[in-house]
């Protein structure tokens, strides 16, 4: 059963490879650009997905935990990794898809991210991360506190989400230059066409539905997840424990396996080296999404994609601090470094 996770993360890595999902360009554009097209397709994976978790709970085949919320952890964790994926130039899912595609900063970000978690987890820092985790509110989930079934909270969110994508599909879409396909039929729409970014959104929801029984079959009742399984890894080159090896770790791979396949089908591998800011920034933001996901209780996907569709507080303040810290970055790195530009350019204004 180990496999279905090699197969899914496969699938998943050649989707999130052709569909150019990164969630890093979502929370980044909506301080940059001030555009909420990957942002609104990032919250549709969420709703979508939480129908399918609703529904497995309701049939009782997944029965997912619901741990009280260690605040202060998540609020800092999140906003330390939302500001380390911007020095990262790629969230977890966006570091690990472009690793596949021959990104050495990606290979760096990912190694020193999977690093600094173990060491979070399972090494140096484990007892502060324990500590720190161990700080809880007695709050669990959304509907627990209001009292009100999963299924209004479901309700809402889809009724909202599908609005949001109705506004987006509404307004005309600039025509973008392609080149003259060379392929036809499937393979032109799989390794040549452009992915919408709700298409794409949609088909992660259903990889990330299958991911709950498929998970739970091997004995881990969770959904998709990057940290842990990175986590995992590392340590096990470290320890040669065989323990580590589990269902996450298959598809961590599968995910690389995915989107080296889907980057060498399209033409887009290429053996990419940065220069060493970018290999400094690398490494910096790899250890801060590390710590960061190891005290938020997971990463852009285990914490704000996932925990989020099971209505979970520690889901939903994760997505928000991850924002915000994304946003905290962006203005350090991207935005006033333009604006700076922007005036060293502007012709001075002399008296006549």
């Amino acid at each position: 059963m180990l496999l279905t996770g090699l197969v899914l993360g496969a699938a998943l890595g050649f989707v999130l490879q052709r569909g150019r999902f990164c969630v890093t360009g979502a929370f980044r554009d909506v301080f940059v650009a001030r555009k909420t097209t990957w942002l609104t397709a990032f919250v549709l994976v969420i709703a979508v997905q939480a129908v399918g978790v609703a529904a497995l709970e309701g049939l009782g085949v997944i029965s997912p935990a619901s741990d009280p919320l260690p605040l202060g952890a998540v609020v800092v964790g999140s906003l330390i990794f939302g500001y380390s994926i911007v020095l990262a130039a790629g969230c977890a899912t966006g570091t690990v898809y472009r690793s596949g595609e021959g990104l050495v900063g990606s290979w760096i970000a990912l190694i020193f991210y999977g690093a600094s978690a173990g060491a979070m987890k399972y090494g140096v820092f484990a007892d502060l991360t324990t500590w720190a985790r161990s700080q809880t509110v007695s709050l669990t989930t959304i509907h627990e506190t209001l009292g009100i079934s999963s299924w209004f909270l479901v309700a809402g969110l889809l009724a909202a989400t599908l609005y949001a994508v109705h506004r987006h599909l509404s307004v005309p879409r600039r025509p973008v230059a392609t080149l003259p396909p060379r392929r036809t039929g499937v393979a032109h729409v799989l390794l040549e066409k452009r992915w919408h970014p709700f298409a794409t959104a949609l088909v992660i929801s259903v990889i990330a539905i299958a991911a709950w029984p498929l998970s739970t079959a091997t004995g881990r009742e969770a959904g998709l997840g990057i940290t842990t399984p990175a986590a995992d890894i590392a340590t096990y080159v470290v320890t040669a424990d065989t323990e580590l090896i589990d269902w996450a770790v298959f598809l961590l791979v599968g995910i690389v396996l995915g989107s080296f396949i889907a980057a060498k089908a399209s033409g887009e591998f290429r053996i990419r080296v940065p220069d060493a800011t970018t290999v400094l920034r690398s490494i910096a933001g790899g250890i801060g999404m590390g710590v960061g996901a190891a005290l938020a209780g997971g990463c852009t996907i285990g914490a704000a994609m996932v925990a989020t569709a099971q209505f979970s507080w520690e889901g939903w303040l994760a997505f928000g601090f991850m924002l915000l810290g994304t946003g905290l970055a962006a203005k350090v790195y991207i935005i006033n470094p333009s604006r700076a530009a922007a005036g060293d350019r502007a012709p001075a204004l002399t008296n006549a």
